[in-house]
């Protein structure tokens, strides 16, 4: 565990251990929730498909494609729970490839409408 105070910025580093100079990492999702072994009933999302979600959510950009480095301020649900967990998918690209998911960003996906 690690012990935060509420609203305290946590900075988070994942990183892809590989010898392969042309990946790199995209942060496309991350769901906060009390319960380790659930995160679809009681969860917050902090960044789905590459969109922030909390307005404390901040992408930073590494100088080495192998790390994928965020920030966020601590948060608590409901002050009922006393522990957050993350769980968290990242992708892993060629780079430079222009086509990946990497390099799509924030993609809104919106149900279309199957008319009448």
């Amino acid at each position: 565990p690690y012990y935060v105070d509420l609203n305290q910025e946590l900075f988070l580093q994942a990183s892809l251990q590989s010898s392969d100079e042309n990946l790199t990492l995209f942060v496309d999702t991350c769901v906060a929730s009390p319960d380790p072994s659930n995160f679809r009933t009681l969860t917050y999302e902090l960044i789905r498909s590459g969109c922030p979600k909390d307005p404390t959510y901040k992408n930073h950009s590494s100088p080495h494609s192998h790390f994928a480095q965020f920030q966020f301020n601590a948060f608590s649900f409901i002050n009922r729970y006393p522990s957050v967990y993350l769980q968290c998918e990242l992708v892993v690209c060629r780079k430079g490839d222009r086509s990946s998911r990497c390099y799509q960003g924030c993609v809104n996906r919106f149900k279309r409408d199957a008319g009448s």
